[in-house]
Parts: C-alpha cells; sequence; structure tokens
C-alpha cells in the first residue's frame, strides 16, 4: 500500500507570538486546546495541561467565567510551560480580572 502524506497549501500570513510560540507565517501549524475540569480546581487542570503538553498541545485555553476561575489563574501559570489564553464567557469584567493576574 502506498501512504503518501497529504500535502496543503498555506496562505502567507503574518507572524504573531502568543507567550512564546510563534503562530502563522511559515512556523509549524499549533496544537491549541482547552480544559474540561473547573478552572478553580488548580490540581486538576494542571494535570490535564501536563497530559496535554505531553502529548503536542502548544497553547492551552481555560474558562474564566467566574472571580474563582480568575484567582486561579496565578497558581495555574506557575506550574506550567506552555502559554495560557483565558477563554472570556459574557463578562467583560473577567477579562479584565484575568489581565491583572
Amino acid at each position: 500500500m502506498d501512504v503518501k502524506p497529504f500535502v496543503i497549501q498555506r496562505r502567507k500570513t503574518r507572524v504573531i507570538d502568543v507567550g512564546g510560540v510563534k503562530i502563522g507565517g511559515d512556523n509549524p501549524i499549533r496544537v491549541q486546546s482547552m480544559t474540561t475540569p473547573k478552572t478553580a480546581d488548580v490540581p486538576a487542570v494542571v494535570k490535564q495541561i501536563k497530559e496535554l503538553e505531553e502529548v503536542g498541545c502548544d497553547i492551552i485555553r481555560v474558562t474564566v467565567n467566574k472571580q474563582e476561575a480568575a484567582d486561579a489563574l496565578p497558581e495555574i501559570l506557575s506550574q506550567i510551560r506552555i502559554p495560557l489564553i483565558a477563554d472570556i464567557h459574557f463578562d467583560y469584567k473577567m477579562a479584565l480580572e484575568a489581565i491583572r493576574h
């Protein structure tokens, strides 16, 4: 059986930096995922992030929909190596809290 790699034509895009991970241009296609535990459950979130990183995840998103989630961000960030994106739901105040942390 002859297997040929799938060839994709990529558009020229400009490069952006997300926490040290370059996206766009001629950089590799990046893998992003989102955690499933409640963000305030720091041990569960960190465990899942490390598992995702082990299998090739480059960037991770967490839900920041409550103050408790925003308050958990510094502790999560102190235990992971990949860039973290705060996924904000409906409340701009949570975006401001995430930035503050």
